[in-house]
């Protein structure tokens, strides 16, 4: 798939505005824990879509996916010096702060949700 780079550019910056956003007090509570890992992961799929622009949706789903659970298992790991990094703003939302396992589900829905937007459009291509 020929990804137009500046098309994923201009959506990487939105992705990361909503998952900002998605901290802010107005969002119900009942999704407010998961949204931000929701667009974490999407951002994470636009990243590796990037990186591997002729790559099938599916190859980046399954990297994203990966990807986005070993971000979430490192957070196991508690030495003194990942935890400094944790602590700083930008190292703490790249690395997140405490293991969840819904913190799981919600990358595993983000990133289907990417996987089926993307699939739609590699088929509408496909036919053009």
């Amino acid at each position: 798939m020929n990804r137009n780079r500046y098309i994923y550019i201009l959506l990487l910056l939105v992705v990361i505005a909503c998952g900002l956003i998605s901290r802010l007090n107005f969002i119900p509570l009942f999704i407010y824990p998961y949204l931000g890992d929701f667009f974490y992961a999407i951002m994470v799929c636009v990243l590796v879509a990037l990186i591997a622009k002729q790559y099938h949706p599916k190859h980046i789903a399954l990297y994203s996916i990966l990807l986005c659970f070993a971000i979430e298992l490192q957070q196991l790991y508690q030495a003194s010096w990942i935890l400094d990094i944790r602590n700083n703003a930008l190292g703490g939302l790249v690395l997140g702060h405490g293991f969840l396992w819904s913190d799981l589900g919600a990358y595993a829905l983000g990133v289907l949700c990417f996987y089926g937007v993307e699939l739609y459009a590699f088929r509408r291509i496909k036919k053009l």
